[in-house]
C-alpha cells in the first residue's frame, strides 16, 4: 500500500502520457457502457435482477461455498480453502512440486495481484508467463495493474511499442493490429512448455460445480486447456447459485465493462478432463481464498462484496479519470478499491482512499449490480474518525477547534482575525491562492474564499438591533 497517496496524486497529474492514456481509455469505455446499456430492453429491470441475484448468493453465503465444494469434487476436482494471501501462494506452490512443474501461463487474476503469486512462484524458480495481452505488457514493465478490466489502461500504443522494441526486440510500429500479432507469436509456445494454467474466477455456479472465465483474447482458454495442471484461484464472494443468476450477471458484466453484448469466450469449467475427451487438463483444482472477506460478510459493508469486477465504476469516477490506478496503491483501484482495500487491509493502512471521492455518484450510477458505494465511502470516513487519527499534528488542531467553539468570545475574535488574515493575503480578485501552513494543503488544489465583513454573527445582531428599534418606534406612536 502506497503511505502517500497525495504525492502519488500529484504525479500523476503531472504525468502528460498517463493524462492521454486516461483520456482515451475512460472515455471510450465509458461510452462504450452507455450504448451497450441502452440497447437493453429495460436497463434498469436487468440491473435490478443482477443486484437481487448477488444479494441471493450473499445471504446464503457459507451453504453456496459448501454446495460448490461437494460439486466441484463430484466433477472429479479437487477443491483447497485458504485463509490469506501467504496460503493461498502455498497451496499453488505445493501443486506445483507435486506435479513437477517448472512453467506456468497464467489467466487475468486480481486475487493472485492480491498475494503477489508471481513473486511466490518465481521465488520457488519457476516461470510465470501472464497470458492476458494487458498483463502480459504489465509484466514486460514490472508494474501494476491500474485497471481491473484493462490492466494497461495507463500505457499509450506508442509507449507500449517502445516497450515491446526494448524487451522482445520488436519491429517498431504504432498498430496496435501489428503488436497484438507479434506477442501472440511469443505466447504460442509458451502454451506449449507450460506444465500449469492458473486462472481466476468470473463466476463459480454452485448447483452444478461450473466455474465461468469471461475473456476476449482466448488466451485464458489456451492457459486452462494446454497444460495438464489447471489451478483457478477464486475470492468467497465469487459463488453464485443458479444458472439463471449467471445468465443475467454475464450480460451486465460484459457490457458494464467493455461495452459488449457479450464477450468473446465464456468458458465454462466442469472439472478435469474426462476420458474420451481430447483437450483439457488431467488435473483441476480449485483454490477459495477469504483473505479479509471473511470479516467483511455479515456487516454494514457486505454489498461491496456483491462487486462482479466490471470497472465500470472506475471508468465514469472523475477522480480515477485524472490520477488512474497506481495512485490507489494496491490491487483494486477506483471508487470499489476505495471501499475494498481499507476493508481488506484495515483502514489504518489505506486511510485516504475513502476521502478519494467527490461523492458525486457517477460510480453508483454506473454499477451494474447498484452498489451504494457513496454511501459505503462515508460509512468508511465515519470509522476513520472515531477510530481517531493518531498524527499528533490532528490531535492538537481538533483541540483548539473545540476548545475554541465552546467560547463564544473566542469564535467571535477568532472570526474577526481570519477576516483579517484572509483580506491581507488576498489579491485584486479577491481570492486567497496561497494559505500558510499547515493550510497550505486546501490552496494547493483551489482558492480561498476571503471572509465575509461583517460576518453573518454581526449581520444578525444589526438586524436584531434595527427590528427592535422599529418596535419601540412603532409601540411609541
Amino acid at each position: 500500500m502506497t503511505p502517500t497517496f497525495q504525492q502519488a496524486v500529484r504525479t500523476a497529474l503531472k504525468d502528460a502520457q498517463l493524462q492521454t492514456a486516461l483520456d482515451r481509455g475512460t472515455t471510450r469505455s465509458y461510452n462504450a457502457r452507455l450504448v451497450a446499456m441502452a440497447e437493453t430492453t429495460d436497463a434498469a429491470a436487468l440491473r435490478r435482477q443482477a443486484r437481487l441475484a448477488r444479494e441471493r448468493a450473499l445471504n446464503r453465503l457459507p451453504e453456496l461455498l459448501e454446495e460448490l465444494e461437494r460439486n466441484v469434487i463430484a466433477n472429479g476436482g479437487h477443491v483447497l480453502w485458504a485463509r490469506d494471501a501467504h496460503e493461498l501462494n502455498q497451496h499453488v506452490i505445493a501443486l506445483c512440486k507435486q506435479h513437477g512443474v517448472r512453467r506456468v501461463i497464467k489467466g487475468k487474476s486480481m486475487v493472485t495481484e492480491e498475494s503477489e503469486l508471481n513473486h511466490a512462484l518465481e521465488a520457488e524458480g519457476i516461470e510465470v508467463t501472464e497470458s492476458d495481452l494487458g498483463e502480459f505488457i504489465i509484466q514486460l514493465a514490472g508494474e501494476r495493474p491500474s485497471h481491473i478490466i484493462a490492466p494497461m489502461l495507463h500505457k499509450t500504443k506508442e509507449a507500449t511499442a517502445r516497450l515491446l522494441h526494448e524487451k522482445l526486440g520488436m519491429p517498431l510500429t504504432d498498430e496496435p493490429e501489428a503488436m497484438t500479432r507479434f506477442v501472440r507469436g511469443v505466447m504460442r509456445q509458451k502454451y506449449l512448455e507450460a506444465d500449469m494454467g492458473i486462472s481466476g474466477v468470473n463466476f463459480a455456479i454452485a448447483e452444478t460445480g461450473t466455474i465461468v472465465t469471461v475473456e476476449n483474447e482466448g488466451n485464458n482458454r489456451l492457459s486452462i486447456s494446454a497444460p495438464r495442471v489447471h489451478v483457478a484461484v477464486m475470492g468467497i464472494e465469487k459463488v453464485i447459485a443458479t444458472w439463471e443468476d449467471f445468465a443475467v450477471l454475464v450480460q451486465l458484466l460484459a457490457r458494464s465493462a467493455t461495452g459488449q453484448r457479450l464477450s468473446v469466450y465464456n468458458n465454462l469449467i466442469s472439472g478435469p478432463r474426462r476420458p474420451g475427451e481430447p483437450d483439457g487438463p488431467e488435473h483441476f483444482y480449485l483454490i477459495i481464498m477469504d483473505n479479509g472477506r471473511g470479516r467483511i460478510f455479515g456487516t454494514e459493508y457486505t454489498e461491496s462484496l456483491a462487486c462482479i469486477r466490471c470497472g465500470a465504476c472506475l471508468n465514469a469516477c472523475p477522480v480515477y479519470q485524472n490520477i488512474g490506478g497506481h495512485a490507489y496503491g494496491w490491487v483494486y483501484p477506483g471508487p470499489i478499491g476505495s471501499i475494498i482495500s481499507p476493508l481488506l487491509l484495515g483502514p489504518t493502512r489505506a486511510p485516504a482512499l475513502p476521502y478519494a471521492s467527490s461523492l458525486c455518484g457517477a460510480c453508483q450510477a454506473a454499477c451494474p449490480v447498484e452498489i451504494a458505494i457513496p454511501d459505503l465511502l462515508l460509512k468508511l470516513r465515519r470509522d476513520l474518525v472515531q477510530a481517531g487519527d493518531p498524527s499528533l499534528g490532528w490531535r492538537v488542531g481538533m483541540r483548539v477547534w473545540a476548545w475554541m467553539f465552546r467560547s463564544p468570545r473566542l469564535y467571535r475574535w477568532g472570526g474577526k482575525l481570519a477576516a483579517w488574515l484572509t483580506r491581507l493575503l488576498a489579491d485584486r480578485a479577491g481570492r486567497v491562492r496561497r494559505l500558510p501552513p499547515p493550510f497550505n494543503g486546501w490552496t494547493e488544489s483551489r482558492d480561498f474564499p476571503v471572509f465575509g465583513a461583517p460576518s453573518f454573527r454581526e449581520r444578525y445582531a444589526k438586524r436584531l438591533r434595527e427590528a427592535q428599534h422599529a418596535d419601540g418606534v412603532n409601540g411609541a406612536h
